[in-house]
């Protein structure tokens, strides 16, 4: 069934006139060129594509999947969007472009594709309005995407005052060629070391008030928490020994600022980088936020903080160029690339995880053509590219060397410590912010993966492209000229070459699989295969399991592979010796960027090369010696939707912080280890912070780390309601979704929805999309839409009522401050993972105790993103009658649970959330 109602537009000779089709969860609407609104079911909605012109849309790839069709030919407003205002922010759905361009907001599904249509007007009323864009790149730019037969390119053109049709017209050869209109980045002098004045408590009061302003609410908890920390910031007494503080702020207190008091002081007094580190990027982007507090003048900003991310996070010009070069063998390609090219000549610093880099250009152009020109694989050629110097690698790097405060996550601090940086130097004053992730990110930081994708990616690292077109370049193609005339180096990369072709190749996967292993590492691969497939019990996830007692074959496999491995490990060797001897035989010849260059290439050798061939050679011995008793070793099969991806070996730390002691902490002067969700809520006070010294690694420190805990200004008794549901059969899908919505529909949406498997997930979604959608509420759901998590996140803030289900792990990404979140509903009580990992770690850190410690914590964090700001209400909301009482110390104190029906859960949230007037 569908219905219609004729909506008026307002028309003009240059007014653009085509059909809009925005899908959501379970009906479309439709909008007509004369103006007739339509709701359809998805498959009709689909039928009507096959007699229009292409239509409006916005987000096609989601459009599709929504409508259960292939991508088809369309107007996508976000792409227009992307063109016309690149590297800004825009949430990827009607409601986000209405509010990003001004716009009356939607409120209803059947608003929306005039919505679309009004947008994609004005934002080609802004290309036409703009003398600006017609001087610039932007006709170039467009020429040649409407020549690659962009839907956009008339209507582009014509807004920008040029004859789509004028066959005289042709593009610029460097129309796409934005490495030419970029600046470069200057060297400098190396900066002095800093110096080693300390912080005191009154000072980051005073400094704390500056940032606040006057006039600026009294939080006495704020002041208190940026007095505590300056303990960080004092002179190091000795070698190895950090001052460490561990310091607790509750939501509200204020903790950005309040670590940037002194954090901002120390750097001024001495002259010197503090870095700033989160484990989510949407905190660094709320730090940089902040900073304007400090920095007001954009100039001045820029000169003293940067965000630093590791190399793979930023545009590579060099494939970028190489990409564009390409294009005559796939002319569509020059489609996302011009969006590209427009994105970058704007981008503040080039970053596309994270940065001002729209996730959601990636699903709409491919990642092929966007984040895949990242350098994922470390093939830098550094100065030898012909790009070095407007890299926006390389410029990231050497604003960090002089800025005052270095915003970054945790990987990358951990990276930088562990190898000493690109300029051999290691940050020595850190703030780590949601340092409960501390632990997840020195456990990634610190782990070796002997898998196919791994060795196969290694092979990739040095041979480069082989059998099929690639963009990769081999490591003999990257420094060769600057080993030519050493005999010796060069029957060392030749030597690579041939031992190289032992590691898995192009289509690995299916021969493993189907038995048929070409030489020793895919042997090795199809036995951990067999050994896995054997001994483990397929629950749809991943599968796994111990090392102990090998199938017949793999310890004989095992040894080959190492053998292996080490002919490649020698000859690597001889190349960073010989990189290194012509450091020191040419120091007086050798300019500084091929010194850089050298030191580049050598470090690089040493990193991905020998250090893991190393460690893999260390996990393929330990099969026949035992394991030593700080790791943990396991075989396995990782899935995706049933799907093997990947197989192999894997070794992880059993307490991944005694590596981080020794290799982050005890080389730095200073450590603040911040969250809201530090201690665990056991009851035992002095237990929960000796788990938080446990989990931060302060136990393993010589000088004892400084505790400082500062509760949160928040009524929580007031402000928020937790229930716990006792009627709902957990297992029961039918019984779960319908929970989910009642419960959706109490709140009005601005609820998130949890659950601890993605198949639970698919399910639940199944059965909630066509109700929820039509109490006029939008739903979204992670791995059913194919939008990355950020992004859902956006929508979510953006959309106000809107409804969004995900993973357990989709609670760290998000901040939503406001009426957009007010509900929170967990299908069952977040265990841990009962696999080996955990297995190892159970055992060292406290059997049951352990898993409580986990499971409150992840509770107190997923009950943290209810109350963000005073003013702020919630419900949160466990279907788990399971839920035991010794698991309430997640929640504040005053909050207390309340088990009851399903029936009552529902009324007594819709009264908390929408009282009657």
């Amino acid at each position: 069934m569908s219905s219609s109602v004729v909506v008026p537009f307002r028309r003009g000779p240059a007014a653009l006139r085509a059909p809009a089709l925005v899908a959501g969860a379970s009906r479309a609407a439709w909008l007509s060129a004369d103006g007739e609104v339509e709701t359809l079911a998805p498959a009709d909605a689909a039928r009507l594509l096959t007699d229009n012109k292409k239509p409006l849309v916005c987000h096609l790839p989601v459009t599709a999947r929504r409508l259960k069709i292939d991508p088809f030919p369309a107007l996508d407003v976000l792409e227009l969007f992307a063109f016309a205002l690149p590297a800004r922010f825009c949430p990827p759905t009607p409601r986000g472009l209405a509010q990003a361009l001004g716009l009356s907001v939607p409120q209803t599904l059947e608003d929306c594709p005039g919505t679309l249509l009004a947008a994609a007007r004005a934002l080609l009323a802004r290309l036409s309005d703009d003398g600006g864009a017609r001087r610039s790149d932007a006709v170039p730019i467009a020429l040649v995407m409407h020549r690659a037969g962009w839907s956009w390119g008339p209507a582009v053109l014509g807004a920008l005052g040029v004859d789509p049709e004028d066959q005289r017209l042709t593009a610029p050869a460097a129309a796409l060629s934005v490495w030419l209109r970029l600046g470069e980045w200057a060297e400098h002098a190396p900066e002095p070391p800093p110096g080693h004045i300390g912080v005191e408590p009154i000072e980051a009061r005073a400094r704390l008030n500056q940032l606040l302003g006057q006039g600026a609410e009294a939080r006495p908890q704020q002041g208190d928490y940026a007095s505590a920390l300056t303990a960080a910031f004092g002179p190091r007494e000795r070698e190895g020994e950090p001052n460490a503080v561990l310091a607790e702020a509750g939501t509200g207190v204020g903790k950005t600022l309040g670590y940037i008091a002194p954090a901002s002081l120390w750097a001024e007094k001495n002259q010197g980088a503090v870095w700033l580190s989160t484990y989510t990027r949407n905190l660094q982007h709320q730090i940089d936020d902040e900073l304007d507090r400090l920095y007001p003048d954009p100039v001045e900003k820029a000169r003293r903080v940067v965000l630093r991310k590791g190399r793979e996070n930023y545009l590579c010009l060099l494939n970028f160029e190489e990409a564009v070069r390409s294009m005559g063998a796939r002319p569509r390609d020059a489609i996302a690339l011009g969006l590209m090219a427009r994105w970058a000549g704007r981008s503040r610093d080039g970053d596309m995880m994270g940065g001002d880099f729209p996730s959601w250009l990636a699903e709409l152009a491919g990642r092929a053509r966007t984040v895949n020109l990242t350098d994922r694989r470390g093939e830098c050629v550094y100065s030898a590219c012909p790009h070095y110097h407007k890299c926006f690698i390389e410029r990231s790097v050497r604003r960090a060397r002089r800025a005052r405060l270095v915003v970054a996550n945790h990987a990358l601090v951990l990276v930088e410590a562990a190898r000493a940086g690109d300029d051999g130097r290691v940050p020595t004053r850190v703030v780590f912010d949601e340092g409960h992730h501390l632990f997840d990110a020195a456990d990634s930081a610190f782990s070796s993966d002997l898998t196919g994708q791994e060795t196969a990616e290694l092979r990739r690292w040095l041979l480069g492209a082989e059998a099929r077109s690639s963009r990769a370049r081999g490591l003999k193609r990257r420094i060769e000229d600057l080993i030519a005339g050493d005999e010796k180096a060069m029957a060392a990369i030749d030597a690579l070459q041939v031992a190289a072709r032992a590691l898995p190749g192009e289509g690995w996967p299916a021969r493993v699989a189907e038995g048929q292993p070409h030489g020793v590492a895919e042997k090795f691969l199809a036995l951990v295969r067999q050994q896995v497939r054997a001994r483990s019990e397929d629950r749809g996830g991943a599968l796994e399991c111990e090392t102990g007692q090998p199938v017949a074959g793999l310890l004989e496999a095992a040894a080959d592979l190492d053998k292996q491995l080490e002919r490649i490990v020698l000859p690597l060797g001889v190349l960073r010796v010989a990189l290194r001897a012509r450091l020191d035989d040419e120091a007086a010849e050798l300019d500084s960027n091929t010194r850089l260059r050298i030191e580049a290439m050598a470090r690089a050798i040493e990193r991905r090369g020998e250090d893991a061939l190393k460690s893999w050679q260390g996990m393929l011995r330990a099969l026949r010696a035992g394991t030593p008793k700080e790791f943990v070793d396991w075989l396995s099969i990782e899935r995706i939707d049933g799907r093997d991806f990947d197989l192999g070996m894997h070794r992880h730390w059993v307490d991944p912080m005694l590596p981080f002691s020794k290799i982050v902490a005890e080389r730095a002067h200073g450590i603040a280890v911040t969250s809201a969700t530090l201690t665990d809520g056991s009851g035992d006070m002095e237990a929960d912070w000796k788990a938080a010294e446990a989990r931060s690694g302060a136990r393993h420190l010589a000088k004892p780390a400084i505790r400082a805990a500062v509760p949160s200004p928040f009524d929580y008794q007031s402000l928020t309601r937790v229930f716990i549901v006792t009627d709902v059969q957990k297992d029961d899908m039918a019984q779960i979704a319908a929970a989910y919505r009642e419960l959706f529909l109490a709140s009005g949406g601005g609820a998130l929805g949890l659950f601890t498997a993605i198949s639970r997930l698919r399910e639940a979604h199944k059965r909630l999309a066509q109700p929820i959608e039509a109490a006029g509420l939008p739903l979204y759901a992670q791995h059913v839409d194919g939008m990355d998590v950020a992004t859902l996140v956006d929508i979510l803030r953006a959309e106000g009522n809107a409804c969004l289900l995900g993973t357990d792990a989709v609670r760290d990404g998000v901040d939503v401050p406001g009426r957009a979140l007010r509900l929170i509903v967990f299908d069952r009580v977040p265990w841990p993972r009962p696999d080996l990992l955990h297995k190892a770690r159970r055992a060292e850190f406290g059997q049951r105790t352990y898993d409580d410690m986990i499971t409150r914590l992840r509770l107190k964090q997923a009950f943290g993103r209810l109350v963000r700001r005073a003013d702020d209400i919630g419900v949160f909301v466990l279907l788990d009658r399971a839920m035991p009482s010794r698991l309430f110390g997640a929640f504040p104190p005053g909050v207390e649970p309340k088990r009851l029906g399903l029936a009552e859960a529902v009324a007594e949230t819709k009264a908390f959330l929408n009282p009657a007037p």
